[in-house]
Order: structure tokens, then C-alpha cells, then sequence
């Protein structure tokens, strides 16, 4: 996969997690805030919305398994009541660097029901603050750990997201040649990041800094067309962020959008060792068909320009096709999803998409065209949230890939 796409993913994300309890410390209060009552997970579905204790007494809730409703397994009460330190693992399928695992501690400032009951009393909802340590292993060796931290002002108005991370990959980078070359990636990753509302809208937008300090080595083939193909790199960049989220469950939307902005310039003055740009947008959109059907539509842009270093070229990125594996100066995807909930707790999905990468090596018309399709499913395990867990499976060209996902597999 693309290496810096991927240590910026694991610092952003490490992997992944800290938006996940991000977003369910957000989505909680606001749904716990909401007439006292939580939010629908599912559009239209039977079960009858539970009561999560809004009480402003001190006591300790008693965590329930289970759902009062359908009395299956529901992890609610667990994630708003719980105090502490909260450990999260996360097991990595991805093709590019292996199967693997990984494990995050994430910290809460307070429990999310007790920020809800706060925001009842004070009526400013504000979510729990999150400070996060954690680190991933794959077969191949790949390996990376990193520190996290998540906080809001003035009631959400404001988000930081912040972190520092060391990461060691393994991974090949295919070209001009279209075969690939096996590379190390070593480096420390920082990534900083403030967004501020416009006004009571769904809009975001504000800056961001990424600082990347690499060395990369070729294994074995090394790949001449890149230049320096063994050398030591510094990506400084600054940029600004524009998001638009007017999703009603962050986690596994049935209506509404996402759409994000990235203008980002690399420069000596940032601390870079070269010059370039990118410019990367993507938006999704989710459209109920019928009382238990959802379509979903993904479109996907990322350009680059300027001495772009080769492992930070734009790539495709599809289920089912590797990370990496179609990679230049810029990538466009497109994908649709269809949902089924068969169930208030299970959902059955079929998706498809198709994506093509050109510009340096290839003209638009030259370069390769990969088509994904798969299907999966998804089990609502935290009714209260709207959280979902499940299994994706895909396929394209020669490969076939299967996926651990939480809630929706765009993000």
C-alpha cells in the first residue's frame, strides 16, 4: 500500500479507533441529549428506542449484555458507562502488508453518559475528551505505534486531533513497470489538526499540518524511475480541511452525507525536503430505497502535484483490490452499496466500484481500470449507538480480500 497514505492512516486513526470513539462519544451525547431518549439505530426498525439512564446521581451504572428490548447480545451500556482506561483491539486483513493485529488504550476524560447527563443539565454538549496509546504488528513485519489525542470546545464547536507516531513497513511499490518492488518505509509521523463549526451548520473547516521524517530502502529490485530510490525524505505540509457531515449516525448511516476537502502544499518552509501539493476529495451520500433498504454512493478524488515523493503517490483504493498495487500521481474511485436489514440487528450488504490511477506513468487512457465487487454483513451491537460489526468479502482482478469492518467501511 502507499506508505505514507498508510502511516498517515495509523496516526489518524491508530488504526482507526480513535475516529471510532470519537465518533461514538459524539454520537452518544447527542443521542442521549435528544428528549432524554436515544437515537433509532436503524431507520424504520421494530425496536422500540431503549431509555439509557440520563440520572445525575454519582452511582456506578450495572452493565447489561444484553438488550432490554430483543434480550440479544448489546454492547450499549458498556461503552456509555465505562470509566477508564478502555481497550480496543483491531485485527488487520489488509493484502499489501499481511494479516496482523493491534491493540489502542484509549483514556475518556469521563463516561460518555455522564458527558450526556452534563450536557442535559448545562445544555451545551460537549463529548468526552480522549487521549490514545496503542500499536499494530502484521506477518510481514510491518509494525507501528503511536499517541493520540482528541478534544472539543465550546460544545463541539471546535475539534483538535493530534498525535505522534513511529512506523516500520514493509510493502511494494509497482510503477512504471507494473511489477513490484519491494520497499521498507521507516519514519516518525506527526499530524496536527483544528476544525471549527460554521455557525450551527454541519460544516467544518479549519488547518492542518502533517510533519513525515522517512528512510526508504529497496529490498531486492530496486525501482529506478523513482530517482533516489534509498534515501532520507521529510514531508512538511500544510494545508486546509473543509468536512460537511450531515450523516444521522456517524457510525452506519441509513440518510445523509459526508464530504471532505483536503488542499495541502508541501514546502521547505514546512519542513519538507521537496515540493508538491495534493489536493484529495471525497463525499458520500446514503438514500433509503424503501422501509429497510439503503443505497449507498461513494465518489473519490486525490491529485498530487510537484516532486511528489513515490510513496506518497495518490492510489486506489477499493475493497477487495491492494493497497498500492495501482498507484500515480492521481487516483479517481467510484463505488456503490446496497443494504439490506433483514432484521433491527442484521443487516446483509452486496457492493461494487471501480477505480483507475494515471498521470505520471500512464495517460488516463493508458492506464488500467480495476473493478472490485463483494458482499457482507453486519450485526448491530450497540443498539443505543447505532454501531455495527461485521465481514466484508471482495474481489478483483486476481485478488480476493476479506475485511473486519466497524459501522460503514467509508471513512
Amino acid at each position: 500500500m502507499s506508505g505514507y497514505a498508510t502511516c498517515d492512516a495509523l496516526l489518524r486513526s491508530l488504526p482507526a479507533v480513535i475516529v471510532l470513539c470519537a465518533a461514538i462519544a459524539t454520537t452518544s451525547v447527542r443521542a442521549q441529549t435528544a428528549d432524554g431518549t436515544a437515537a433509532p439505530s436503524q431507520a424504520n426498525q421494530a425496536v422500540t428506542p431503549e431509555k439509557p439512564d440520563t440520572s445525575t446521581g454519582p452511582a456506578k451504572e450495572k452493565v447489561s449484555w444484553h438488550s432490554k428490548d430483543d434480550g440479544d447480545f448489546d454492547a450499549s451500556d458498556f461503552l456509555l458507562n465505562h470509566r477508564g482506561a478502555l481497550p480496543v483491539p483491531t485485527i488487520i486483513t489488509e493484502p499489501a502488508i499481511g494479516y496482523g493485529g493491534g491493540v489502542a488504550l484509549m483514556f475518556f476524560s469521563e463516561s460518555m453518559a455522564d458527558a450526556a447527563r452534563n450536557a442535559k443539565e448545562t445544555g451545551v454538549m460537549t463529548p468526552p475528551n480522549i487521549t490514545a496509546v496503542g500499536g499494530m504488528y502484521t506477518e510481514n513485519g510491518t509494525w507501528g505505534a503511536g499517541l493520540m489525542h482528541f478534544h472539543t470546545w465550546g460544545g463541539d464547536a471546535i475539534r483538535y486531533l493530534g498525535g505522534l507516531a513511529k512506523v516500520n513497513m514493509k510493502t511494494d511499490y509497482y510503477g512504471l513497470s507494473n511489477s513490484p518492488r519491494t520497499y521498507q518505509l521507516n519514519g516518525w509521523l506527526l499530524v496536527q489538526q483544528v476544525l471549527f463549526r460554521i455557525g450551527h451548520s454541519h460544516w467544518y473547516v479549519g488547518p492542518r499540518y502533517t510533519y513525515f521524517d522517512s528512510n526508504t530502502h529497496f529490498t531486492g529490485q530496486i525501482a529506478q524511475e523513482v530517482g533516489l530510490p534509498d534515501a532520507q525524505r521529510r514531508i512538511g505540509k500544510v494545508g486546509l480541511v473543509i468536512d460537511y457531515d450531515s450523516r444521522d449516525n456517524m457510525f452506519f448511516p441509513n440518510r445523509g452525507s459526508y464530504l471532505e476537502l483536503e488542499l495541502q502544499a508541501a514546502r521547505p518552509w514546512a519542513g519538507s525536503s521537496q515540493s508538491f501539493e495534493t489536493y484529495n476529495g471525497r463525499g458520500y451520500t446514503w438514500l433509503p430505497l424503501a422501509r429497510d433498504w439503503v443505497l449507498g454512493l461513494r465518489l473519490d478524488g486525490r491529485f498530487s502535484a510537484g516532486d511528489t515523493p513515490f510513496y506518497a503517490q495518490p492510489y486506489v483504493k477499493l475493497r477487495g483490490v491492494q493497497q498500492g498495487r495501482y498507484q500515480d500521481q492521481n487516483a479517481a474511485m467510484v463505488e456503490a452499496e446496497v443494504r439490506w436489514n433483514v432484521t433491527p440487528r442484521w443487516s446483509v450488504l452486496g457492493f461494487g466500484g471501480a477505480g483507475r490511477a494515471w498521470g505520471k506513468w500512464k495517460s488516463f487512457s493508458e492506464s488500467d481500470a480495476v473493478v472490485s465487487v463483494g458482499a457482507g454483513f453486519r450485526y448491530l451491537v450497540a443498539a443505543k449507538l447505532g454501531l455495527a460489526v461485521g465481514i466484508d468479502v471482495a474481489h478483483s482482478k486476481g485478488e480476493n480480500a476479506f475485511y473486519i469492518q466497524v459501522g460503514t467501511a467509508w471513512h
